[in-house]
């Protein structure tokens, strides 16, 4: 892109990832005078620029969103506006977890509309839906828009960038393997701590403390049951060559007490109910402990093999995994070029500001 050429922007979705991408674009506004923010969508509403050559103010979007009595476009109705702009460059930002949106991605590609977006469920559902946006987005459509989800895996940090650097460049990914979750990274460094034999505290509190400091999902569960590294297990190994069908297709440990797993079960009762099965949790800490190792919940791919597993496995307390502090996510590319001395990407894997960064 020249610095000339006119980018046209339609953001979709204004949570806590969209509201930190759109406060980053303000901050970086008067570096790229030629990005024009042209569409602002949330649930109920949407927001579009009467003219093209006047873009949405970044500084007060909060309060014209809320002003505006637009009803939400459809994905259609979303490529239409984008398309009937001037030409120069066209981009989607979906910070949504729509499937809808996701499942219109290759019609957006295909128009030579690019797309930027941490939703997984393009990438970790329908293999289909996978195999239709790779045939839809440039390289292999010469027409075709450009395709970006570096935040799916590993919020800010470089994932699916290395991988992708590892495999164009000729080496074989043998093994992928690591902390993938910054939430239950919080929750199994504290509940079991590298540093001091015995410590930590009980598995509920812990699930408690992150649920009020906004470290899980409103309701935890959709933390606790495993499916969100498994989905960004499945994203690495399609990007590596491996057919998973879907999440369904291979082990997941789920942290959810099966007694607790019945959907009508309200989020304040399931907190409540949580503490009377910590003594389970207590076991499997102190086995490890046993043993002078710690317990971490990790996303193993075994890409010879076609294998894939999540689920806790215990760590000596001198291995990197148990050193965790915090959040981090911790993520090993075992290849022929680097050996038995893995390629390590490591760093923050919960923050607003780190997702962002990836999505910009």
């Amino acid at each position: 892109m020249a610095p000339s050429d006119k980018v046209y922007l339609a953001v979709v979705g204004t949570g806590g990832v969209g509201s930190h991408f759109l406060a980053q674009l303000s901050r970086l506004q008067p570096y790229y005078p030629q990005v024009s923010l042209v569409l602002l969508s949330r649930s109920f509403k949407t927001l579009v620029t009467p003219y093209f050559n006047q873009p949405l103010q970044l500084s007060t979007w909060g309060q014209d969103l809320e002003k505006t009595s637009n009803p939400p476009f459809s994905p259609s109705q979303i490529l239409s506006y984008l398309l009937s702009a001037p030409s120069g460059s066209h981009i989607l930002v979906d910070n949504t977890s729509s499937q809808d949106i996701a499942s219109a991605y290759p019609d957006f590609l295909r128009k030579g509309v690019s797309i930027v977006t941490p939703n997984k469920k393009a990438f970790s559902g329908d293999i289909t839906l996978f195999h239709d946006l790779k045939a839809a987005s440039h390289p292999q459509n010469r027409g075709g828009g450009l395709l970006y989800h570096e935040s799916t895996v590993g919020a800010g940090l470089p994932i699916i960038s290395t991988l992708n650097d590892l495999i164009t460049t000729g080496d074989k990914i043998s093994k992928i393997e690591g902390v993938f979750s910054g939430t239950l990274s919080f929750l199994f460094n504290n509940f079991s701590p590298s540093t001091s034999s015995g410590g930590g505290r009980m598995w509920s509190d812990i699930v408690k403390e992150a649920k009020e400091a906004g470290f899980t999902e409103p309701d935890p569960r959709e933390d606790l049951n495993g499916l969100d590294v498994a989905r960004k297990l499945v994203i690495l190994a399609r990007l590596s060559g491996v057919e998973v069908k879907d999440t369904q297709s291979f082990p997941v440990e789920s942290l959810i007490p099966g007694a607790l797993e019945d959907e009508s079960l309200s989020v304040e009762d399931f907190m409540a109910r949580l503490p009377a099965y910590d003594e389970e949790m207590e076991k499997v800490k102190q086995e490890a402990d046993g043993e002078g190792k710690v317990v971490r919940y990790i996303g193993s791919l075994d890409v010879e093999k076609q294998e894939l597993r999540v689920g806790m496995e215990r760590f000596d307390r001198s291995h990197p995994i148990a050193g965790l502090k915090g959040s981090g996510n911790f993520v090993s590319f075992y290849t022929e070029r680097y050996g038995s001395d893995p390629l390590i990407v490591q760093g923050a894997g919960y923050a607003f500001s780190s997702h962002t960064s990836a999505v910009h």
